[in-house]
């Protein structure tokens, strides 16, 4: 893929998405526009039913938009066919979800190591490890995930979203499952990692603390924005 230096990483151009219910259309993104920077900061919040996870899914090349223009790193990957969508989603995206989505009796390293080996990645265990040690869990890469609490499970997820040095880093309701001072870990550390290694970090969240902490907000409702601010940084 074209690198694009010089543009947004994300340019997003009358987006729409519609879905077949029988004989009814649903649309669930209506005509949506704008761009991200690289390096950004983006948080995405909106009720049930505003159309953010499904911008989240085309953002993330899991699904194809029914309208308009979607380019990535200078890509128009707006009508990509499923294999050129997942290597895009393999060389240029990383995602964290709620739920971990770890596979219980591999070890942390082997979890890290699993899109390296999709990759066809030469010194997987060496990268994986260097992933692992970027989230502070270098002292924990030989035990499962049943071994680890529910913050570190979220390290090594992230880890593995990182471990193909993406441009963009999706996270779906990250902290959703952890208490609030792991909250507060996992925050500081995704935002220290959009900082350090320049990875574009949106966010999906229904918490506003969690949203005030990115450089900038998008409200959704009914398919549409209907607010997208930059927020001053303490």
């Amino acid at each position: 893929m074209n690198s694009g230096n010089s543009r947004p990483l994300i340019e997003v151009e009358d987006l729409g998405k519609t879905y077949s219910m029988g004989h009814i259309e649903v649309p669930a993104l209506r005509g949506v526009s704008f761009d991200i920077q690289r390096a950004e900061s983006v948080a995405i919040m909106g009720h049930s039913g505003s159309g953010k996870s499904t911008l989240m899914n085309l953002l993330g090349c899991l699904d194809t938009p029914t309208v308009g223009k979607y380019t990535l790193n200078g890509e128009d990957v707006s009508s990509l066919g499923e294999d050129e969508l997942a290597v895009a989603r393999n060389r240029l995206i990383g995602f964290v979800f709620q739920s971990f989505n770890l596979l219980p009796r591999m070890s942390a390293l082997e979890q890290v190591e699993l899109p390296l080996m999709y990759a066809k990645s030469n010194n997987r265990q060496q990268l994986a490890k260097e992933a692992l040690e970027l989230v502070g869990l270098g002292d924990r890469m030989r035990h499962s995930s049943v071994e680890l609490s529910g913050g570190q499970q979220q390290r090594v997820a992230i880890a593995r979203a990182l471990v193909n040095k993406p441009s963009l880093l999706l996270a779906d309701e990250p902290t959703g499952n952890l208490d609030t001072t792991t909250t507060n870990e996992i925050m500081n550390l995704l935002h220290d990692l959009n900082s350090q290694t320049n990875v574009t970090l949106i966010m999906v969240t229904h918490e506003d603390d969690v949203a005030s902490r990115c450089k900038r907000v998008i409200e959704m409702r009914d398919g549409r924005i209907t607010k997208d601010i930059a927020q001053l940084q303490p």
